[in-house]
């Protein structure tokens, strides 16, 4: 790269930087813009739009690429709604042992057991329940029951406005998302919503229709993030200025016990090394990974967002650029205290 490139690289890092973290010694800013050059190679893995933003919770550290660029949240977007959820918890309107049984029409597409196992009437479950199978292995049916429970897209972004969460927006929920990704203009109403009837709503639209309503979903503002905004609200959440202290362990505690996603942030990390994230996966060209990586040695904490849309590459090359990054991050953070 040549020097000129560097240099103005090296300036933007600065900018980027908090009061504290210029203190710091001027050795490790030429490092950070050695790792904002390394993001940019490591993002060519997808051979799409990256969106990466990264913030060293002790230091205040930050560092962005592509960082106010909008990308589809796909299933990340569950961390909002369950951060609105225990707000509600905190504010005594909402109880996690409240039970919701669930119907026929609650069984929704995509990813989840609840839909691949639960499909006889009279199954019950907790907001708690519901909320850890969002969470843990991103069921979509759980995660409409809980979108709903908390009062729908508008609640959670009335909740990210009240933190000064910028940059993020939570407008529909996954079956009305994914039959827009699909092509499917319109759903039939809620009560005759089914796994089968959905299916044939989706081999009913010709690929030419599915080609153009993908095309629209890039182009689409709802439901979509930058990394910047959601590395702002992960941010909130470890310093517990979102949620109380009890509430604000028990979502990082469940978000550390995320099962999916083995290959992303955490695919390149050693052994051991605890990561609180969410995945979030579209299967034409978005991949992603939101967390924050436990450092060991006392070296602290790493707020990591990953976005990937467009990508052209297979999902293996998706997953190893997040992957990649992650590793980047945490060598740099681990080595440049």
């Amino acid at each position: 790269m040549p020097r000129t490139v560097l240099r103005r690289v090296a300036a933007a890092v600065l900018l980027l930087l908090s009061p504290a973290a210029l203190a710091a010694q001027p050795a490790a800013d030429a490092k950070l813009a050695g790792l904002q050059a390394e993001l940019g190679r490591l993002a060519a893995i997808a051979y799409g739009s990256v969106g990466v933003g990264i913030v060293h919770l002790e230091s205040g550290r930050e560092l962005y690429l592509n960082g106010d660029e909008r990308f589809p949240m796909a299933s990340t977007f569950k961390v909002p709604i369950a951060l609105t959820l225990f707000d509600l918890v905190d504010k005594g309107r909402i109880r996690l042992d409240s039970m919701v049984t669930l119907k026929p029409s609650d069984l929704h597409p995509g990813s989840g057991t609840l839909s691949n196992l639960l499909d006889d009437p009279g199954v019950s479950l907790s907001l708690l329940n519901l909320t850890e199978l969002m969470l843990l292995i991103s069921d979509n049916s759980a995660t409409d029951l809980v979108l709903k429970a908390v009062g729908g897209g508008p609640a959670v972004n009335a909740r990210l406005a009240s933190l000064g969460v910028q940059g993020i927006s939570v407008n529909r929920p996954t079956i009305e998302l994914i039959a827009n990704a699909f092509g499917i203009r319109a759903l039939p109403p809620e009560p005759e919503q089914t796994l089968t009837g959905f299916g044939t709503l989706v081999r009913g639209v010709p690929d030419s229709a599915q080609a153009a309503a993908r095309d629209a979903f890039y182009r689409d503002p709802r439901d979509t993030a930058t990394p910047r905004g959601m590395a702002r609200l992960l941010t909130r959440l470890w310093r517990k200025e979102a949620l109380s202290a009890a509430s604000s362990d028990r979502l990082l505690d469940i978000m550390f016990r995320c099962e999916t996603g083995a290959l992303r942030i955490k695919g390149l990390l050693p052994p051991g090394i605890r990561v609180a994230h969410k995945t979030g996966t579209l299967n034409f060209g978005v991949t992603n990974d939101v967390g924050i990586i436990e450092l060991p040695d006392g070296a602290g904490h790493v707020v990591l967002t990953v976005f990937v849309k467009e990508a052209r590459a297979n999902s293996e090359a998706q997953e190893r650029t997040i992957a990649q990054i992650g590793r980047a991050v945490y060598d740099y953070f681990l080595f440049n205290r």
